[in-house]
């Protein structure tokens, strides 16, 4: 009897990803793999751990340091509801996150260091979210939050995933109102859509049952990533 190969298995990240990168040839792979569905991912945890560190931890944020340079100006000028070392501490926390990310760049590629530097991310939000069962003060959780942030930013950057940023939406927006429809708009208005229904998960979490649970959704997600092209049949 003559024994048939394995059937390959077929997970859903390529057909999304062919989606949002569609192939000039016909039947030709996304030009990146299954990377892009994961970023959208990784945008929606953005918006998750923002919505923890605004609404739980005194208005600050842990991705969107855009909004914490202007809170830091803010502080500074006299607003008692904002805390200018919160955003100092949001803001090295995440900047360290990013150099050590960055040293790996002259050994490593960028495509191996994703799944390693999403799990120590992990890592991190779960460290975030054990001082949280412990009760901690905030700068704990705000130093791991950024901290794991900064990981994730750098080794998006390293990716350059066009239109995929994770955390930066207002280019996003430009391109979306400025550009005629097609591939590059839809994944603008997909980043968008994902950042805001991150922080709409994280919000009604977060205001309703407390930050453990908005912190939970967000280790969840993250291992899901660190795990998912295993599951999707690349063994990579």
């Amino acid at each position: 009897m003559t024994s048939t190969p394995p059937r390959r298995r077929r997970g859903v990240l390529r057909p999304l990803a062919a989606r949002l990168f569609p192939p000039e040839p016909a039947g030709a792979e996304s030009p990146h793999g299954v990377l892009p569905p994961l970023l959208i991912v990784l945008t929606f945890v953005s918006g998750v751990v923002d919505a923890v560190s605004y609404l739980g931890l005194g208005h600050v944020f842990v991705a969107n340091m855009t909004g914490n340079v202007v809170f830091l100006g803010f502080a500074i000028a006299g607003d008692r509801s904002l805390s200018a070392p919160d955003s100092l501490l949001a803001v090295g926390a995440f900047l360290a996150g990013a150099a050590a990310a960055g040293r790996l760049r002259r050994t490593t590629a960028a495509a191996k260091m994703f799944a390693p530097l999403v799990a120590v991310q992990t890592v991190l939000v779960g460290g975030a979210l054990a001082l949280t069962v412990l009760g901690a003060g905030p700068p704990g959780v705000i130093a791991l939050l950024a901290l794991g942030m900064g990981l994730q930013n750098a080794v998006v950057h390293r990716l350059a995933v066009p239109d995929l940023t994770t955390t930066v939406v207002t280019r996003a927006l430009t391109g979306l109102a400025a550009d005629p429809w097609g591939p590059g708009p839809l994944r603008r208005l997909v980043t968008v859509a994902a950042l805001l229904l991150g922080a709409l998960a994280g919000g009604f979490l977060t205001l309703r049952h407390g930050a453990l649970w908005a912190l939970v959704l967000a280790v969840a997600l993250l291992a899901c990533v660190t795990l998912s092209p295993r599951w999707d049949g690349t063994g990579r």
